[in-house]
């Protein structure tokens, strides 16, 4: 990605302070997801890597993972697998409980949404302590997912979830970074 890439990606994100809490910087990608041109640059460079390989799946988190996992699959030609909060999906699925920067919840996932082996990249918005990006990982592990790679469009480093990933096995991929949290 070039230097005038990355900039052009940095302003078109949204710093919010103090939210949801005092001395938090809310990194809100409403913005870019509005700005058609920023839009389409984002997929491009999430896309680029993975052009020409043979990907089955794209798995997005929810809600913001949804719009830009789906936006992957599509250009990769990948299906699109969400994974979601406890009780949202209408199937038999498989949980799992992953810790947040406040707290703990639970995310699921079908059971038959991947085939065993079956290539995965998992794709959001942000990484910051990767308590939620881990959970993914391993809940598509368990029903036999290779996943391949993740993919954010900012990664907030100073809070290591990148790190928590990478000691997983699994490539990660982020477009701009932000100090802080």
């Amino acid at each position: 990605m070039t230097p005038d890439t990355q900039t052009y990606l940095t302003n078109a994100i949204r710093s919010i302070p103090d939210y949801p809490k005092p001395g938090i910087i809310f990194r809100d990608i409403t913005t870019l997801l509005g700005d058609a041109r920023a839009f389409r640059r984002a997929v491009d460079e999430l896309v680029q890597p993975y052009a020409g390989l043979k990907v089955d799946k794209i798995a997005g988190m929810e809600a913001r993972g949804f719009i830009l996992g789906g936006a992957v699959a599509h250009q990769l030609s990948a299906g699109f697998v969400p994974i979601r909060k406890k009780g949202k999906l209408p199937h038999e699925t498989v949980r799992i409980a992953y810790s947040l920067e406040y707290g703990v919840d639970e995310m699921e996932i079908h059971m038959d949404a991947v085939k065993p082996g079956e290539k995965v990249i998992l794709v959001d918005d942000l990484i910051a302590t990767g308590g939620t990006a881990v959970g993914a990982v391993q809940l598509l592990r368990q029903i036999g997912a290779d996943v391949v790679s993740a993919c954010f469009v900012i990664d907030l480093p100073e809070l290591g979830g990148r790190k928590k990933l990478e000691a997983l096995g699994v490539e990660v991929r982020t477009l701009v970074e932000f100090e802080g949290h």
